[in-house]
């Protein structure tokens, strides 16, 4: 058994960040980290934006900190190692190599896993998930030889996907139930307008269409909708959301439907134990409510104010407007603010036509989200930092 003062549970952006939070004010500390992949902390959203669509985009690339930033600042990382037990009593973990950690602290990072949809097939050969490093690659191997690929999902992985592979030179199909992409955060005209500007682009877009099965002995041959269409594939992409990872704090009060509850601190109702990055389920100081998300941008906020909570030292509360960005081939789209509701009003300024607009959304006569298209970042930040203040 080895003791340490911080015991981080999960190596994504939430975990790193934390490494560099407890640093701040903690420069002795005792740290390990542990995470599942065989990789260092990486840039996820990446992943579908540009890894996706260039071989010369290495992995070396979307890493948030090298081997030596972790050397020089004596944290010891844990790559491809699971935690096979959460012993929060006895503030004890178990590795994957039965090796025993027992902490004084520990944040819980753990993320999410890209959900398998409960039909027929959807373990078959050639039926891809994008989470991982892993993932991406062997979509970017299997691309050249398939030609052609099935995404199933309308939302953010979906259709970003579907942008970066065609730009690579496959034949893609994106099929969602969906009546438009994205009908989820934008007004419906925008959504609309989204949908055509993809299919313009190539893409072929069945929407209002769910799937029912993948069908094949071995390898995938075919896809069947709930419509009762059935059509050949031969390579399928299913993006269609994630699945929370909680099971090593299963049956106790960590885990909840909607993630783990932390307080203003991202400190749960057990001492000394933080949650950040997707499970963490958080009181909103800025637009009220609690709420989690799932997004990259929060989970590296929540992971830094974690890490520097979790030393003592520092008591900071956790405050945070939503951000997100994403790249749909030459579109570069930003979302601030609430997107959980559809929004009660749309204004948009600009032209949709000429992929560079701005549309606010309003809900009871107040003004909670935006999002720009083709728009300065000093721009986007220079919004965000008023909305907030607004709040």
């Amino acid at each position: 058994m080895i003791y340490r003062d911080y015991l981080i549970v999960g190596a994504g952006i939430a975990g790193a960040k934390a490494c560099e939070g407890i640093r701040e004010h903690d420069k002795k500390g005792s740290i390990t980290m542990v995470g599942t992949e065989p990789f260092l902390p990486y840039d996820r959203p990446a992943l579908s934006k540009v890894f996706l669509k260039s071989a010369k985009f290495s992995e070396e690339k979307l890493q948030s900190n090298d081997d030596e930033w972790y050397r020089k600042h004596k944290i010891e990382v844990r790559i491809n190692m699971p935690v096979r037990e959460f012993n929060i009593e006895r503030r004890m973990a178990v590795l994957g190599d039965g090796q025993t950690i027992e902490f004084n602290k520990a944040l819980l990072a753990t993320g999410s896993r890209a959900t398998r949809p409960a039909v027929a097939g959807a373990t078959l050969g050639n039926v891809f998930y994008l989470r991982t490093i892993r993932d991406a690659l062997a979509l970017r191997e299997m691309g050249p030889l398939e030609k052609s690929m099935v995404i199933v999902g309308g939302g953010f992985i979906g259709v970003e996907a579907a942008s970066a592979l065609k730009q690579a030179g496959m034949k893609i199909t994106l099929m969602s139930r969906d009546q438009f992409v994205w009908q989820r955060w934008l007004d419906a005209a925008t959504a609309e307008w989204l949908t055509h500007y993809m299919s313009d682009k190539g893409v072929t877009m069945m929407m209002r269409e769910d799937i029912n099965g993948f069908e094949g002995k071995t390898v995938l041959k075919n896809i069947q909708a709930k419509s009762g269409n059935r059509f050949p594939a031969s390579m399928a992409l299913v993006a269609v959301g994630g699945t929370l990872n909680l099971e090593l704090v299963a049956n106790t009060p960590l885990s909840t439907p909607n993630g783990t509850p932390v307080n203003d601190y991202l400190e749960t109702d057990e001492k000394g134990i933080f949650a950040a990055g997707d499970i963490a389920f958080y009181p909103d100081r800025v637009q009220g409510g609690v709420r989690r998300i799932d997004h990259w941008d929060c989970a590296r906020e929540q992971g830094f104010v974690a890490g520097q909570n979790i030393t003592g030292r520092k008591r900071i509360k956790f405050e945070y407007l939503p951000y997100f960005s994403s790249e749909v081939f030459d579109l570069s789209l930003d979302f601030i603010g609430d997107f959980s509701l559809p929004p009660a009003r749309a204004e948009v300024e600009g032209d949709r036509a000429k992929k560079r607009f701005v549309a606010k959304y309003f809900r009871n006569g107040a003004h909670v989200a935006t999002v720009f298209c083709n728009q300065d970042k000093a721009k986007v930040e220079a919004a965000r930092k008023l909305m907030r203040e607004k709040r």
